[in-house]
This record gives structure tokens, sequence and C-alpha cells, in this order.
């Protein structure tokens, strides 16, 4: 068994991430998202679908990338 890096439940059937070289151990797709899900930079939830990255910042959307102050955004949504 392994020890969820989020929650530190102690599951049989964690699962693991390999991401940028690392790998993390997390027992429900929850706990992935808490840690490895981006957070929009303009309204600070939680990034789970596709996103906007404009430079290194990451938005939910295109609202919130032009709420932002960025332009030429446009959603193909």
């Amino acid at each position: 068994m392994a020890r969820c890096e989020v929650c530190g439940n102690d599951y049989g059937m964690t699962f693991e991430v390999h991401a940028q070289g690392a790998v993390h151990v997390f027992d429900c797709f929850s706990c992935a998202i808490h840690r490895m899900a981006p957070v929009c930079e303009h309204c600070r939830v939680q990034i789970i679908g596709q996103g906007v990255e404009v430079g290194n910042q990451w938005y939910c959307g295109a609202h919130c990338a032009r709420e932002a102050g960025k332009t030429g955004i446009v959603d193909k949504v």
C-alpha cells in the first residue's frame, strides 16, 4: 500500500502521476487535482479543463485572461 501525498490516506489502490521528472502518489482524483491543477491568475479557481496560457500565466478561460488585461485572447470553444 502507498500513502496519498495530499490527504495521507494509506490505500491499496493509489495511483502515480509522473510529471516533470517527479512521481506523485494519490488515492483519488480530487487529491491529484488539488496538488497538480494550475490556478487561474484572475479568479483563482483550479483549472481542470484546458485553460488558457498567456506567457507563463494560466487562466481558466479567455474571459479571465481579458479581465486580467491580456489582449488578443480568443476562446475557441
